[in-house]
Protein backbone atom coordinates (compact mmCIF):
# COMPACT_ATOMS: atom_id res chain seq x y z
CA UNK A 1 0.00 0.00 0.00
CA UNK A 2 1.34 3.43 -0.93
CA UNK A 3 0.72 6.47 1.22
CA UNK A 4 0.84 10.14 0.30
CA UNK A 5 3.82 11.50 2.20
CA UNK A 6 5.12 15.04 2.25
CA UNK A 7 8.74 16.13 2.43
CA UNK A 8 8.90 16.79 6.16
CA UNK A 9 11.51 19.41 7.08
CA UNK A 10 10.59 19.41 10.77
CA UNK A 11 13.37 19.89 13.31
CA UNK A 12 11.85 17.21 15.53
CA UNK A 13 9.95 15.01 15.78
CA UNK A 14 11.38 14.47 12.35
CA UNK A 15 11.46 12.14 9.37
CA UNK A 16 12.42 8.51 9.80
CA UNK A 17 13.65 6.32 6.93
CA UNK A 18 10.71 4.91 5.00
CA UNK A 19 12.10 1.34 4.93
CA UNK A 20 12.27 1.50 8.73
CA UNK A 21 8.68 2.73 8.99
CA UNK A 22 7.52 -0.02 6.65
CA UNK A 23 9.29 -2.67 8.74
CA UNK A 24 7.79 -1.27 11.93
CA UNK A 25 4.34 -1.23 10.33
CA UNK A 26 4.66 -4.88 9.36
CA UNK A 27 5.51 -5.82 12.95
CA UNK A 28 3.17 -3.51 14.83
CA UNK A 29 0.50 -6.15 15.58
CA UNK A 30 2.72 -9.18 15.99
CA UNK A 31 6.46 -8.77 16.59
CA UNK A 32 8.30 -11.76 15.09
CA UNK A 33 5.72 -14.32 16.12
CA UNK A 34 5.45 -13.15 19.72
CA UNK A 35 1.72 -12.64 19.29
CA UNK A 36 1.88 -9.07 20.50
CA UNK A 37 3.11 -5.62 19.62
CA UNK A 38 6.33 -4.26 21.11
CA UNK A 39 4.07 -1.61 22.66
CA UNK A 40 2.34 -4.36 24.63
CA UNK A 41 5.17 -6.60 25.76
CA UNK A 42 6.92 -6.54 29.11
CA UNK A 43 10.20 -4.70 29.31
CA UNK A 44 11.39 -7.62 31.46
CA UNK A 45 10.63 -10.20 28.78
CA UNK A 46 13.36 -12.11 26.96
CA UNK A 47 11.98 -10.81 23.66
CA UNK A 48 12.35 -7.17 24.63
CA UNK A 49 15.71 -7.74 26.32
CA UNK A 50 16.99 -9.00 22.97
CA UNK A 51 15.61 -5.89 21.25
CA UNK A 52 17.39 -3.73 23.82
CA UNK A 53 20.69 -5.61 23.71
CA UNK A 54 20.80 -5.50 19.91
CA UNK A 55 20.05 -1.75 19.90
CA UNK A 56 22.93 -1.04 22.27
CA UNK A 57 25.31 -3.36 20.40
CA UNK A 58 24.41 -1.83 17.04
CA UNK A 59 24.92 1.71 18.35
CA UNK A 60 28.30 0.69 19.74
CA UNK A 61 29.26 -0.68 16.34
CA UNK A 62 27.98 2.38 14.47
CA UNK A 63 29.92 4.85 16.59
CA UNK A 64 32.86 2.67 17.58
CA UNK A 65 32.05 3.21 21.25
CA UNK A 66 34.87 1.92 23.47
CA UNK A 67 34.18 -0.67 26.15
CA UNK A 68 34.87 1.79 28.97
CA UNK A 69 31.80 3.83 28.00
CA UNK A 70 28.31 3.01 29.20
CA UNK A 71 25.32 3.37 26.86
CA UNK A 72 21.75 3.76 28.07
CA UNK A 73 18.41 5.35 27.24
CA UNK A 74 16.70 7.90 29.52
CA UNK A 75 13.17 9.25 29.23
CA UNK A 76 12.55 12.98 29.42
CA UNK A 77 14.52 14.04 26.36
CA UNK A 78 16.99 16.89 26.31
CA UNK A 79 15.35 19.01 28.97
CA UNK A 80 15.97 16.32 31.58
CA UNK A 81 19.61 16.05 30.50
CA UNK A 82 20.08 19.77 31.15
CA UNK A 83 19.51 18.88 34.81
CA UNK A 84 21.05 15.40 34.93
CA UNK A 85 24.45 16.62 33.72
CA UNK A 86 25.05 19.12 36.54
CA UNK A 87 23.28 16.94 39.14
CA UNK A 88 25.76 14.15 38.42
CA UNK A 89 28.91 15.95 37.34
CA UNK A 90 28.89 19.46 38.82
CA UNK A 91 30.25 18.96 42.32
CA UNK A 92 32.67 21.26 44.16
CA UNK A 93 34.01 22.85 41.02
CA UNK A 94 32.72 24.90 38.10
CA UNK A 95 30.66 23.91 35.08
CA UNK A 96 32.06 25.68 32.01
CA UNK A 97 29.59 26.29 29.18
CA UNK A 98 29.97 27.56 25.63
CA UNK A 99 26.87 29.61 24.80
CA UNK A 100 25.99 29.24 21.12
CA UNK A 101 22.20 29.37 20.96
CA UNK A 102 18.86 28.50 22.46
CA UNK A 103 19.66 25.02 23.73
CA UNK A 104 23.03 25.79 25.29
CA UNK A 105 21.40 28.81 26.94
CA UNK A 106 18.70 26.60 28.43
CA UNK A 107 21.36 24.17 29.66
CA UNK A 108 23.18 27.07 31.32
CA UNK A 109 20.02 28.28 33.07
CA UNK A 110 19.34 24.80 34.41
CA UNK A 111 22.92 24.17 35.56
CA UNK A 112 22.93 27.36 37.63
CA UNK A 113 20.40 25.72 39.95
CA UNK A 114 22.95 23.12 41.01
CA UNK A 115 26.30 24.87 41.25
CA UNK A 116 28.70 27.46 39.88
CA UNK A 117 28.57 28.04 36.14
CA UNK A 118 31.00 29.97 33.97
CA UNK A 119 30.27 30.96 30.37
CA UNK A 120 33.69 30.58 28.76
CA UNK A 121 32.65 31.69 25.26
CA UNK A 122 29.49 33.10 23.67
CA UNK A 123 28.08 34.19 20.33
CA UNK A 124 25.13 36.00 21.89
CA UNK A 125 26.54 39.34 20.69
CA UNK A 126 25.52 38.49 17.11
CA UNK A 127 22.29 36.62 17.80
CA UNK A 128 24.07 33.27 17.88
CA UNK A 129 24.92 33.44 14.19
CA UNK A 130 28.40 31.96 14.58
CA UNK A 131 30.51 29.62 16.70
CA UNK A 132 32.97 31.51 18.92
CA UNK A 133 36.70 30.77 18.91
CA UNK A 134 37.25 27.99 21.44
CA UNK A 135 40.95 27.39 20.86
CA UNK A 136 42.13 29.16 24.04
CA UNK A 137 39.30 29.22 26.55
CA UNK A 138 39.75 30.60 30.05
CA UNK A 139 38.97 27.39 31.90
CA UNK A 140 39.58 27.40 35.66
CA UNK A 141 41.63 24.66 37.28
CA UNK A 142 38.61 23.51 39.29
CA UNK A 143 36.37 23.06 36.25
CA UNK A 144 34.37 19.84 36.45
CA UNK A 145 33.60 19.86 32.73
CA UNK A 146 33.19 21.91 29.55
CA UNK A 147 29.74 21.69 27.97
CA UNK A 148 28.70 22.42 24.39
CA UNK A 149 25.62 22.04 22.24
CA UNK A 150 27.49 20.75 19.23
CA UNK A 151 24.72 21.58 16.77
CA UNK A 152 22.20 24.29 17.63
CA UNK A 153 18.92 23.12 16.12
CA UNK A 154 17.14 26.47 16.33
CA UNK A 155 20.00 28.76 15.34
CA UNK A 156 21.54 26.53 12.67
CA UNK A 157 25.17 26.54 13.77
CA UNK A 158 27.55 23.66 14.36
CA UNK A 159 31.06 23.13 15.73
CA UNK A 160 33.50 22.23 12.97
CA UNK A 161 36.29 21.89 15.54
CA UNK A 162 35.85 20.83 19.16
CA UNK A 163 36.89 23.24 21.92
CA UNK A 164 40.28 23.04 23.55
CA UNK A 165 39.14 22.04 27.03
CA UNK A 166 42.63 22.31 28.58
CA UNK A 167 42.38 18.69 29.66
CA UNK A 168 38.94 19.00 31.23
CA UNK A 169 36.07 16.65 30.39
CA UNK A 170 34.03 17.58 27.29
CA UNK A 171 30.28 17.08 27.41
CA UNK A 172 28.27 17.42 24.21
CA UNK A 173 24.60 17.70 23.42
CA UNK A 174 24.58 16.09 19.97
CA UNK A 175 20.80 15.89 19.60
CA UNK A 176 20.35 17.32 16.11
CA UNK A 177 23.59 15.97 14.63
CA UNK A 178 23.65 12.55 16.28
CA UNK A 179 24.68 9.80 13.83
CA UNK A 180 24.96 12.28 10.95
CA UNK A 181 28.71 11.71 10.62
CA UNK A 182 31.52 9.70 12.24
CA UNK A 183 32.31 10.58 15.83
CA UNK A 184 35.44 9.86 17.85
CA UNK A 185 33.73 9.05 21.14
CA UNK A 186 37.00 9.19 23.06
CA UNK A 187 37.12 12.96 22.46
CA UNK A 188 34.23 13.25 24.91
CA UNK A 189 33.51 12.30 28.48
CA UNK A 190 29.78 12.32 27.88
CA UNK A 191 27.58 12.52 24.78
CA UNK A 192 23.83 12.74 24.99
CA UNK A 193 21.25 13.13 22.26
CA UNK A 194 17.49 13.52 22.11
CA UNK A 195 16.46 10.82 19.68
CA UNK A 196 13.59 12.67 17.98
CA UNK A 197 15.85 14.51 15.56
CA UNK A 198 17.78 11.86 13.69
CA UNK A 199 16.91 8.50 15.21
CA UNK A 200 13.40 7.79 16.46
CA UNK A 201 10.23 8.90 18.25
CA UNK A 202 10.25 11.77 20.74
CA UNK A 203 10.50 11.44 24.49
CA UNK A 204 13.88 9.87 25.09
CA UNK A 205 17.63 10.57 25.05
CA UNK A 206 20.63 8.34 24.46
CA UNK A 207 23.47 8.81 26.95
CA UNK A 208 27.05 7.68 26.29
CA UNK A 209 29.31 8.25 29.30
CA UNK A 210 32.84 7.23 30.25
CA UNK A 211 32.64 4.87 33.20
CA UNK A 212 35.07 6.74 35.45
CA UNK A 213 32.87 9.85 35.30
CA UNK A 214 29.82 8.15 36.77
CA UNK A 215 29.54 9.38 40.37
CA UNK A 216 28.98 6.94 43.19
CA UNK A 217 26.47 9.19 44.89
CA UNK A 218 24.04 12.00 44.14
CA UNK A 219 22.98 15.13 46.00
CA UNK A 220 20.44 14.28 48.69
CA UNK A 221 17.71 16.24 46.92
CA UNK A 222 18.14 14.46 43.58
CA UNK A 223 15.53 11.94 42.44
CA UNK A 224 17.00 8.47 42.09
CA UNK A 225 15.92 8.37 38.44
CA UNK A 226 18.36 11.21 37.74
CA UNK A 227 21.39 9.10 38.70
CA UNK A 228 23.65 8.07 35.82
CA UNK A 229 24.94 5.29 38.08
CA UNK A 230 21.45 3.85 38.53
CA UNK A 231 20.65 4.15 34.81
CA UNK A 232 23.91 2.45 33.84
CA UNK A 233 23.66 -0.33 36.42
CA UNK A 234 20.04 -1.09 35.58
CA UNK A 235 20.56 -1.03 31.82
CA UNK A 236 17.95 1.70 31.24
CA UNK A 237 15.40 -0.36 33.19
CA UNK A 238 15.33 1.06 36.70
CA UNK A 239 11.70 1.78 35.83
CA UNK A 240 9.64 0.91 32.76
CA UNK A 241 11.53 2.49 29.85
CA UNK A 242 10.10 3.86 26.63
CA UNK A 243 10.12 0.42 25.01
CA UNK A 244 8.59 1.58 21.75
CA UNK A 245 11.15 4.33 21.22
CA UNK A 246 14.04 1.97 22.01
CA UNK A 247 12.66 -0.55 19.50
CA UNK A 248 12.33 2.13 16.80
CA UNK A 249 15.83 3.47 17.48
CA UNK A 250 17.18 -0.06 17.16
CA UNK A 251 15.58 -0.33 13.75
CA UNK A 252 17.28 2.89 12.65
CA UNK A 253 20.66 1.72 13.94
CA UNK A 254 20.35 -1.46 11.84
CA UNK A 255 19.26 0.59 8.83
CA UNK A 256 22.33 2.84 9.12
CA UNK A 257 24.67 -0.13 9.48
CA UNK A 258 23.16 -1.72 6.39
CA UNK A 259 23.50 1.48 4.36
CA UNK A 260 27.15 2.36 4.72
CA UNK A 261 27.32 3.54 8.32
CA UNK A 262 28.20 7.04 9.43
CA UNK A 263 30.76 7.67 6.69
CA UNK A 264 28.02 7.21 4.10
CA UNK A 265 25.65 9.43 6.07
CA UNK A 266 28.23 12.19 6.21
CA UNK A 267 28.76 12.12 2.43
CA UNK A 268 25.02 12.25 1.79
CA UNK A 269 24.45 15.01 4.33
CA UNK A 270 27.26 17.16 2.96
CA UNK A 271 25.86 16.79 -0.55
CA UNK A 272 22.34 17.78 0.57
CA UNK A 273 23.56 20.78 2.55
CA UNK A 274 25.70 22.00 -0.36
CA UNK A 275 22.67 21.99 -2.65
CA UNK A 276 20.70 24.10 -0.22
CA UNK A 277 23.42 26.53 0.80
CA UNK A 278 24.56 27.03 -2.80
CA UNK A 279 21.01 28.13 -3.55
CA UNK A 280 20.93 30.54 -0.61
CA UNK A 281 24.25 32.08 -1.60
CA UNK A 282 23.01 32.99 -5.09
CA UNK A 283 19.48 34.01 -4.13
CA UNK A 284 18.34 37.63 -4.11
CA UNK A 285 15.27 36.90 -2.00
CA UNK A 286 16.50 34.40 0.56
CA UNK A 287 19.55 34.72 2.76
CA UNK A 288 21.13 32.50 5.40
CA UNK A 289 21.23 33.52 9.05
CA UNK A 290 24.57 31.94 9.90
CA UNK A 291 28.24 32.63 9.26
CA UNK A 292 28.98 30.28 6.31
CA UNK A 293 31.91 28.63 8.09
CA UNK A 294 29.64 27.58 10.97
CA UNK A 295 26.58 26.38 9.07
CA UNK A 296 24.86 23.24 10.25
CA UNK A 297 24.52 20.27 7.89
CA UNK A 298 21.26 19.38 9.63
CA UNK A 299 19.35 22.62 10.28
CA UNK A 300 19.45 25.28 7.56
CA UNK A 301 18.10 28.60 8.87
CA UNK A 302 17.26 31.38 6.44
CA UNK A 303 14.89 34.29 5.85
CA UNK A 304 13.49 36.70 3.28
CA UNK A 305 14.04 39.56 5.69
CA UNK A 306 10.30 40.12 6.06
CA UNK A 307 8.03 38.39 8.57
CA UNK A 308 5.11 38.68 6.17
CA UNK A 309 7.08 37.22 3.28
CA UNK A 310 8.44 34.44 5.46
CA UNK A 311 4.87 33.53 6.41
CA UNK A 312 3.84 33.54 2.75
CA UNK A 313 6.73 31.19 1.91
CA UNK A 314 5.67 28.79 4.68
CA UNK A 315 2.10 28.73 3.36
CA UNK A 316 3.21 28.24 -0.24
CA UNK A 317 5.63 25.44 0.57
CA UNK A 318 3.09 23.63 2.72
CA UNK A 319 0.53 23.76 -0.08
CA UNK A 320 3.15 22.28 -2.41
CA UNK A 321 3.95 19.33 -0.13
CA UNK A 322 6.91 20.71 1.80
CA UNK A 323 5.98 20.79 5.47
CA UNK A 324 7.42 22.37 8.63
CA UNK A 325 9.58 25.10 7.12
CA UNK A 326 8.59 27.71 9.67
CA UNK A 327 11.46 28.82 11.89
CA UNK A 328 11.30 28.19 15.62
CA UNK A 329 8.84 30.46 17.39
CA UNK A 330 11.66 32.02 19.43
CA UNK A 331 13.60 33.31 16.41
CA UNK A 332 11.18 33.34 13.48
CA UNK A 333 12.30 33.13 9.88
CA UNK A 334 12.54 29.85 8.00
CA UNK A 335 14.29 26.57 8.67
CA UNK A 336 14.80 23.40 6.67
CA UNK A 337 15.96 20.45 8.75
CA UNK A 338 17.57 17.89 6.47
CA UNK A 339 18.42 14.96 8.71
CA UNK A 340 19.67 11.55 7.57
CA UNK A 341 16.20 10.42 6.51
CA UNK A 342 15.60 13.38 4.18
CA UNK A 343 16.41 12.16 0.66
CA UNK A 344 18.49 14.34 -1.64
CA UNK A 345 15.57 14.58 -4.04
CA UNK A 346 13.58 16.26 -1.26
CA UNK A 347 16.19 18.99 -0.92
CA UNK A 348 16.43 19.36 -4.69
CA UNK A 349 12.65 19.64 -5.00
CA UNK A 350 12.49 22.29 -2.28
CA UNK A 351 15.26 24.32 -3.90
CA UNK A 352 13.52 24.21 -7.27
CA UNK A 353 10.28 25.35 -5.65
CA UNK A 354 12.00 28.24 -3.87
CA UNK A 355 13.76 29.27 -7.09
CA UNK A 356 10.42 29.33 -8.86
CA UNK A 357 8.84 31.26 -5.98
CA UNK A 358 11.60 33.85 -6.18
CA UNK A 359 11.35 34.13 -9.97
CA UNK A 360 7.68 35.02 -9.71
CA UNK A 361 8.35 37.91 -7.34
Amino acid sequence: MKYDRVYNFSAGPAMMPEPVLEEIAAEVLNYKGSGMSVMEMSHRSKVFQQIYDEAVADLRELMGIPENYKVFFVQGGGTLQFAMVPMNLLRDGVGCYVETGTWSSKAISEAKKYGEVKIVASSKDKNFSYIPDCSDLDIPDNADYVYICENETINGTTFKQLPNTKGKVLISDQSSMFLSKPCNVEDYGLIWAGVQKNVGPAGMAVVIIREDLIPEDMPAFAPIYMSYKIQAEKGSMYNTPNTWAIYCCGKVFKYLLANGGLEAMQAKNEAKAKIFYDFLDQSNLFSGNVNPADRSLMNCTFTTGSEEEDAAVVAATKAAGFDNLKGHRSVGGLRASIYNAMPQEGVEALVEFLKDYEAKK
